[in-house]
């Protein structure tokens, strides 16, 4: 038989381009259209409803960036329609393949009643089915013109992503406003085309099943009439039955389909777009599950919920009858889809909690899956806290682009830093926006790491990043893809139902130990520096509002701020989402967030005064209130005292134009260039600083990756690099005690000041940068005298090793790695830490020297600043300021507590009296995370604590107030029903812990 394969491929996509597809809407009539365009923000729905509009045409442009245009459409069914299906076909001006990057709408009729979103893959609107005739028909769209930020030519600066710059000019063409009549059958032959031209795609050449399907496809497109598609569409999807009825073999591997919608909650848009983009998407899907009896869809971030309810009240009664029948399933039970490496362990923790709060409080389901497809890798605490928060899954699809390394895995047990293991799911479908392409299902069974132990993975299914969800063309290629030959099979499920099954079906999975890194988006790490800023000053201050607000309330009845506490940690949580927090948004969402944080700064500052003046008095004696979990200057954690005298710190100008700083337990040499060439130890009689280096040395380097521009740095930029050693001036700084630095490099400038606080073995350093480059990377480099082939960095609830070779690719693509407040670096017996106050992104590398003792250099490079100009043109333009510290001898230990102290500066006050801690643990190794009252506002104290040291440790709490009894809870404060209480000797607790361990502990009060 001669092969005439692609002879007939190419003819059935030619008839269904040109002929077949047309014929779904044989028959229209133009609708009669008129716009008002909103002034300014969106309105209310009742005012774009009420505003009069003008008429405009097709083909006419509207729509300024960023604005709301309500167009109203009227018309009339035609008589002859009388018996047919008909829709609304409502164009804006969409590009289909741009869902969620651009223009959107949600109808509304007359009353102000949702009907369904418009987006480029689900523009019709069912008017009627049948249709009587002669029915009326008046819509409302309120249409957002949001521009293409991300465009056919990705990552070119543009200014449109800020509505302060980025103009009026009409961004979109009005296209198709028709009423149509809707040809099922031929819709339904579409689907049978496309689902056995695209599985016939997928399938040997050889195979007789291929060729099987390619002479029924043959026999369709023979029996379509071209000139009368309508009436032969029927006939045609007969001669496809016996193709599509084959069943799929007994080891078919299966995909639960699950539908979905990733929306960002903020990226290429701003927060307030999202709130509309969520209310377009769950119209759309409560819609779909009330015309597909089998179809399942879930919506993770329990924000979005929270943004339904309060905003589109009509829409969530809709919600809660879909969630009260099973086939709307709250997902993920997180507040947002988060960045998981940089939020820190308490804000971590909250996540869990506040995300299946919400879920519990409204509808009594409880989640037991974080649910994160595309956050940006993985720390190595995450695990614990998974399980603290009562949940046992994990999902996600992301390290799948990891650029070095294939991941070995798709189900395995993932391991984190204290041995807790969480069942964990990667999609083989390599995609959260699956939309059941035969290319797609073929890939996940081509894919899936683990055949012959596993067969079952997950395909969350509908368009996502700007939303618009699962479409009904993917329900029909779902259904055929239930049980066909050659193909995997399809059901919808919820996760719930997958994670059991998959569990079940694969009890022992392999296990990955820490982190799951992405060899991708390093750049996050560093990129929008204010908005990482005010995260990490938002929890500490946080940590300080709850402590001193719970112990002024046991103490004297000061009124816990429970409702604002709330809000707040809502607000920080949301700007955790992972295109916030790592810099990957707009400019307008890093603009809002900076005034946001200013704002938060202040209330929180306002609950901590007011609960330290009520614990102090009014009163004259110098206080110190010490918010860390260790003490410092003689007043222990948690308390406020009048502080010990801290000793003495010298300043020495040198011969050579530098200076020595001495505070008897470290001895810095800075050179006239402002770099420091000595730390020396003198009670170990070490010198921290390599030999023939210098330390404080700022490094630029050129950054310009190949794609994905705030989000990655790619190896290359180390090639390049420019150590701005000259300095303009080097001086000791006006408080006669440290030394001031002034630097200036292309259109920049950097003032800095280093000091040595008495009594303690750190050199600060105080960095201001005016920073005005473009594609450029500043490094703050510490090459350090040191042999380690491993190195600590500070993650959620302890600290994660990672090499500091590059044996394998694995450990060359962590070349740019995230810490929260330290790194430490150790010999056996002693080492040097870098401590930080608002910067994550940094790389450690190691030499060893050729001449002289032939002994290694460590150098620790922390990342301050880069400049990207997409999405954001003006990405971390002006003045910016980071503390850092160096500290020289440092055992683990004592990088944590430093770490904390430089994130917790002391407050000073007056009073009348000193303030006892809350709550004293006698062991440095535990480190108090958490002390606050209970979310429930019984009275009930709170303390939350983690052995940080990485050993095992035996602790006595000391409470400062009298308690009824205490529970060991998970992260919501419910008692672990198989945990053993504590034991009690009076108001003292003692715990054992082992590495890592994470304890919450509810202190019942009389």
């Amino acid at each position: 038989m001669h092969d005439d394969r692609t002879l007939v491929e190419a003819r059935l996509r030619r008839v269904l381009d040109e002929r077949i597809r047309p014929a779904v809407y044989p028959e229209s009539v133009p609708l009669q259209v008129a716009v008002w365009h909103a002034p300014g923000e969106p309105v209310p729905v009742a005012e774009g409803l009420a505003a009069e509009p003008e008429p405009i045409a097709v083909g006419a442009r509207w729509g300024a960036p960023w604005g709301t245009s309500w167009f109203r459409v009227t018309g009339t069914v035609p008589e002859a329609w009388a018996g047919r299906t008909v829709e609304a076909l409502l164009d804006l001006g969409f590009d289909e393949n741009m869902p969620g990057f651009q223009c959107e709408g949600l109808v509304y009729r007359p009353d102000g009643t949702p009907v369904k979103g418009l987006n480029p893959r689900n523009q019709w609107v069912r008017i009627g089915a049948p249709v009587a005739g002669g029915e009326e028909v008046r819509l409302h769209i309120e249409a957002a013109s949001n521009p293409v930020i991300l465009d056919y030519h990705p990552f070119r600066p543009t200014w449109l992503g800020d509505k302060d710059t980025a103009g009026t000019e009409p961004q979109y063409t009005l296209a198709r406003m028709d009423l149509a009549v809707f040809d099922e059958t031929v819709w339904q032959l579409v689907l049978d085309l496309e689902v056995l031209g695209e599985l016939m795609a997928e399938l040997p050449v050889d195979s007789p099943r291929r060729w099987d399907i390619l002479r029924a496809v043959e026999q369709a497109l023979d029996t379509v009439d071209l000139q009368d598609v309508n009436a032969t569409a029927g006939r045609a999807r007969e001669r496809l039955t016996g193709v599509l009825s084959a069943p799929a073999v007994p080891s078919a591997h299966r995909i639960g389909a699950v539908g979905h919608a990733h929306i960002d909650s903020a990226w290429l848009w701003p927060l307030r777009e999202t709130v509309r983009k969520v209310a377009r998407t769950v119209s759309n899907m409560t819609a779909l599950l009330e015309d597909e009896p089998d179809f399942v869809f879930a919506m993770s971030q329990a924000q979005q919920w929270a943004w339904v309810k309060e905003h589109r009240p009509e829409v969530w009664a809709r919600v809660k009858k879909a969630v009260a029948e099973g086939r709307f399933v709250p997902a993920g039970g997180m507040w947002v889809e988060s960045d998981t490496n940089m939020p820190g362990s308490e804000a971590m923790a909250r996540q869990f909690t506040h995300g299946k709060r919400f879920f519990l409080d409204e509808f009594g389901i409880e989640n037991e899956e974080a649910w994160l497809p595309d956050t940006f890798g993985f720390a190595a605490g995450l695990p614990q806290i998974i399980k603290a928060a009562g949940s046992r899954w994990l999902l996600t699809q992301k390290i799948s682009w990891s650029q070095t390394n294939k991941f070995p895995h798709h189900t395995f047990h993932w391991e984190g830093i204290d041995g807790t293991r969480i069942f964990t799911h990667f999609p083989p479908v390599d995609t959260y926006n699956c939309s059941m392409k035969g290319s797609e299902i073929a890939h996940a069974v081509r894919n899936f790491r683990d055949k012959g132990r596993a067969r079952h993975s997950l395909a969350p299914t509908g368009w996502g990043d700007g939303g618009g969800g699962t479409t009904r063309e993917m329900v029909a290629k779902a259904a055929r893809l239930r049980d066909l030959e050659g193909s995997a099979t399809v059901r919808w499920e919820t996760p719930r139902a997958f994670f059991e099954q998959a569990e079940a079906e694969y009890p022992e999975p392999p296990v990955w130990v820490g982190e799951l890194y992405l060899e991708l988006h390093r750049a996050t790490l560093t990129s929008q520096a204010r908005t990482k800023q005010g995260n990490r000053r938002a929890e500490h201050l946080l940590r300080e509002a709850e402590l001193w607000a719970a112990t002024a309330a046991v103490r004297t009845g000061f009124p816990y701020p429970y409702e604002d506490l709330d809000r707040i940690w809502k607000t920080v949580l949301l700007h955790q989402f992972h295109d916030i927090l790592p810099g990957s948004s707009i400019a307008w969402v890093h603009r809002e967030a900076r005034a946001t944080y200013e704002r938060l700064t202040a209330e929180l500052t306002a609950v901590i005064d007011a609960a330290q003046r009520a614990l102090a008095g009014e009163g004259t004696t110098p206080l110190l209130f010490n918010s860390a979990p260790h003490a410092r200057h003689g007043v222990p954690a948690g308390a406020a005292a009048t502080p010990d005298a801290p000793g003495t710190s010298t300043l020495t100008p040198q011969e050579d134009g530098g200076f020595r700083l001495d505070n008897g337990l470290l001895r810095i040499t800075v050179d006239a260039r402002g770099l420091v060439v000595s730390a020396y130890d003198p009670a170990a009689g070490r010198e921290a600083i390599a030999p023939g280096t210098a330390a404080n040395l700022l490094q630029l380097h050129p950054d310009f990756p190949n794609m994905w521009d705030a989000w990655d740095v790619d190896s290359f930029y180390r090639n390049t690099v420019t150590d701005l050693t000259g300095a303009e001036s080097v001086t000791a700084g006006e408080d006669g005690a440290s030394v001031r630095i002034v630097r200036s490099f292309g259109s920049s400038r950097v003032t800095q000041l280093l000091w040595l606080p008495p009594g303690e073995r750190r050199l600060v350093v105080d960095t201001e940068v005016d920073w005005h480059e473009t594609e450029k990377f500043l490094k703050l480099a510490f090459p350090l005298d040191l042999h380690a082939e491993r190195y600590a960095s500070e993650t959620q609830f302890g600290h994660a090793f990672r090499p500091t070779h590059t044996n394998t690719s694995w450990e060359a693509a962590k070349f740019e790695a995230c810490n929260h407040r330290f790194v430490h670096l150790e010999e056996p017996g002693w080492g040097v830490a870098v401590v930080n106050d608002s910067t994550y992104g940094h790389d450690v590398t190691r030499t060893v020297r050729a001449d002289g003792d032939r002994g290694t250099t460590t150098t620790v490079r922390v990342s301050l600043l880069r400049a990207p100009r997409f999405p954001d043109p003006e990405t971390d333009q002006g003045v910016h300021r980071f503390r850092h510290a160096l500290v020289v001898g440092a055992s683990v230990g004592d990088a944590v507590r430093e770490g904390w102290r430089i994130n917790l500066p002391e407050r000073h006050t007056t009073g009348a009296r000193a303030v006892a801690p809350l709550v004293g643990v006698d062991d440095d190794a535990v480190v108090v995370t958490a002390v606050k009252l209970a979310d429930d506002g019984s009275g009930d104290v709170v303390v939350r604590f983690h052995e940080a040291h990485g050993g095992r440790a035996r602790a006595t709490l000391t409470t400062g107030f009298a308690f009824t009894g205490v529970t060991v809870t998970d992260l919501l404060e419910r008692p672990l029903p198989d945990a053993e209480p504590p034991a009690r000797e009076g108001e003292r607790i003692t715990v054992r812990l082992r590495p890592f361990e994470l304890v919450t502990l509810r202190f019942g009060r009389p």
